[in-house]
């Protein structure tokens, strides 16, 4: 009936509760507990669909009875099993969007990203991403490298950060960067850093943040700190530069030793200074915004994203074993910001 399949066990605290609502729940248990879970996150619009399409069984034994009815109250000890389809298979098309090549050769290529570029194509973003724009520029090279949906693609960066992306062009190439990536730079062959504007100021000034991170129990689209579960996330920090007596604002930059989703913005908030911009884990941005200069105000309204630029990328050849290293400024945007902040 589907490409997937989840199964849960009604406990006796859910009782009670509307069918739409507790599988919605159940499966964003399932999601927040399992940093493996590959399945789709469904909202309950989603699942309330599900089930009007009879994709919703009552397991009692060995049989399956359709259940239709979205607001009808789950029992004790029932048994339900969900099947979302799959979806559809879909090759991302060349399109001709403008890419910054910072290095390329026969086996890699090494771009900038901009803020507000999709890396692959995802639901919401099914096109206009930088695979798209991969596609159009490197042709069939590029083609089932790592798989049709993120040909190429070794590691990401999210929408609304910049920086520097390397991309395979080749199965080999693309093996290697993974296993490199795969080690977090724990083999000494990949480096990377990110400078990040933050609220307030690390103490102490240098450190390391070693916090697990999962999804988020209470938000599914957001990733948390977590003391029983989830992957280790260590990230290494340095202060940069202060703005602002008494200090409002950091120039930060961190070292990743893992690369999990969200890694610098959940660590960083998780120390009480979260990123400038940052709208999704950057509580209090109104109260602080107001502490610093009008010009600086006005930069990080235009700014409009998290202050995040990944400045730094190294690694080893897949080929010939050279040592890479590439730096990068930062964008015009993040510019704007750290020149209104000096200025106070």
């Amino acid at each position: 009936m589907g490409g997937q399949r989840h199964i849960v066990t009604v406990e006796t605290a859910d009782a009670g509760t509307r069918l739409d609502k507790y599988l919605t729940e159940a499966i964003g248990s399932k999601a927040a507990d399992d940093p493996d879970f590959e399945g789709e996150l469904l909202s309950r619009a989603r699942i309330k669909t599900l089930i009007d399409e009879g994709r919703v069984t009552r397991l009692v034994g060995d049989t399956e009875t359709v259940t239709i009815d979205a607001s009808g109250k789950v029992k004790d000890g029932e048994t339900y099993a969900l099947h979302v389809p799959a979806p559809r298979p879909a090759r991302p098309a060349a399109q001709a969007i403008d890419l910054e090549v910072v290095y390329e050769d026969a086996e890699l290529i090494v771009i900038m990203k901009p803020a507000g570029l999709v890396v692959h194509p995802a639901a919401g973003n099914h096109d206009n991403t930088l695979v798209n724009a991969l596609i159009a520029h490197c042709g069939a090279s590029l083609s089932g490298i790592g798989g049709e949906k993120r040909p190429g693609i070794v590691h990401r960066l999210d929408k609304d950060t910049s920086g520097l992306m390397v991309v395979a062009k080749t199965d080999r190439a693309h093996r290697h960067l993974s296993e490199q990536f795969a080690a977090h730079g724990r083999d000494g062959r990949l480096t990377r850093a990110y400078t990040a504007f933050v609220w307030g100021s690390p103490l102490p000034h240098v450190g390391t943040i070693d916090a697990n991170i999962a999804r988020s129990s209470h938000n599914r689209t957001k990733m948390a700190i977590t003391k029983t579960s989830g992957r280790t996330a260590i990230t290494h920090y340095k202060v940069r530069e202060n703005f602002g007596n008494p200090i409002e604002v950091t120039r930060v930059e961190c070292e990743l030793e893992t690369g999990r989703t969200h890694q610098i913005r959940v660590h960083m908030t998780a120390m009480g200074h979260p990123l400038l911009g940052d709208q999704t884990y950057g509580t209090g941005q109104r109260t602080r915004k107001v502490k610093i200069s009008e010009p600086a105000q006005i930069a990080l309204e235009r700014l409009g994203r998290q202050a995040l630029h990944a400045h730094h990328l190294g690694f080893e050849h897949p080929v010939t074993g050279e040592q890479m290293g590439f730096d990068a400024d930062l964008p015009a945007d993040m510019q704007a910001l750290h020149a209104a902040l000096k200025s106070r």
